[in-house]
């Protein structure tokens, strides 16, 4: 994603004309500023081992989920796997295009549509689900006589519900945009796969940029709510004061993940800065950037409770030992 926005970025400032009327990219204009292979082979192998490794760690988690009664009755584990499988669905999608990019540039509209349309959803949840999951911590430490009310399983899977629908009303009217403003020839065309190529009518590119205006500031005012609640309830109340210790410390984890999570929404304005910062390396600067945007993020999730929950972590660490020790056996036999 960030490969492909260079590209255009590069051939803006080379005054290299799109035509408007149709999404086609002038491929050959712009290979000179391809990587070398051996250089293109690296960056996939790097980007496609870190994948896999975070995909495997939250691979692990949801398994240990599913195998404890106590996780998937209990909101905040419920919260916390919902962000993993979404984190490994936005990790799949953005690799996938990262991939892609360099295997054939250019892909199929319909296709790309897909690609670009899971990585908006995923992208839009994040936020949300933080905010929830700082919500139930402030239940938890301010009002624990309402929080088996509040937080059931029940009201939980609806509040994923309404993330997921939220996500689709944001998404699909962009597609109603381009389905009504666009040929349906589009969509058997190939493009040069990025949001600002497939989503540029100028009505989507302003609903972007209130609605994440409006949906950041909500979600910033309801982690600044939740953690001086937790705060001063601390103060108040000695006995509970651990307890509330660790619950914002926990907030301030989950608003890391946020700060985290937010660099998507500022990528281009990003980019475009460090490539201005940096003109010599202007390759290597976006592939870095994209580890740091797409990547690292994803890997923090399981840091905050496969890690650092001393529960979850007792159940991991035995389903771990157990497969080594398994692992060991089959050795001996053979």
């Amino acid at each position: 994603m960030c490969v492909t926005y260079f590209y255009s970025f590069v051939r803006s400032r080379k005054s290299i004309s799109m035509n408007s009327s149709s999404y086609a990219l002038n491929a050959s204009s712009s290979l000179k500023y391809r990587d070398s292979p051996s250089v293109a082979v690296a960056k996939n192998v790097i980007v496609l081992a870190l994948g896999f490794t975070i995909n495997y760690i939250n691979g692990t988690l949801i398994h240990t989920f599913r195998k404890h009664q106590i996780f998937y009755l209990n909101p905040r584990y419920i919260l916390f796997i919902h962000l993993v499988v979404n984190d490994m669905i936005q990790l799949t999608s953005s690799i996938s295009l990262f991939v892609f990019t360099y295997i054939f540039y250019q892909i199929n509209v319909a296709f790309c549509c897909f690609l670009i349309t899971l990585a908006i959803f995923t992208t839009f949840n994040t936020p949300i689900n933080l905010a929830l999951m700082a919500l139930e911590c402030y239940i938890a430490i301010c009002l624990p006589l309402q929080h088996a009310e509040y937080c059931t399983t029940k009201r939980t899977y609806v509040a994923i519900g309404w993330i997921w629908a939220m996500s689709a009303v944001s998404a699909m009217s962009d597609i109603v945009i381009i389905l009504a403003t666009e040929p349906v020839e589009l969509f058997y065309s190939t493009i040069q796969c990025e949001r600002d190529n497939l989503f540029r009518h100028p009505i989507i590119v302003k609903k972007k940029e209130v609605s994440y205006l409006i949906f950041l500031i909500g979600v910033l005012l309801t982690f600044m709510y939740t953690y001086f609640r937790i705060f001063f309830a601390a103060n108040k109340a000695k006995s509970a004061k651990r307890e509330s210790k660790k619950a914002r410390n926990t907030i301030l984890l989950h608003g890391f993940q946020l700060l985290l999570s937010m660099l998507t929404y500022i990528a281009t304005a990003l980019m475009q800065a460090l490539v201005r910062w940096f003109p010599k390396q202007p390759l290597i600067v976006v592939f870095i950037s994209y580890i740091i945007i797409y990547i690292v993020p994803r890997f923090v999730s399981p840091i905050v409770y496969g890690l650092r929950d001393k529960t979850f972590k007792q159940y991991l660490k035995k389903y771990l030992l157990c497969t080594m020790k398994m692992g060991n056996e089959t050795d001996f036999r053979l």
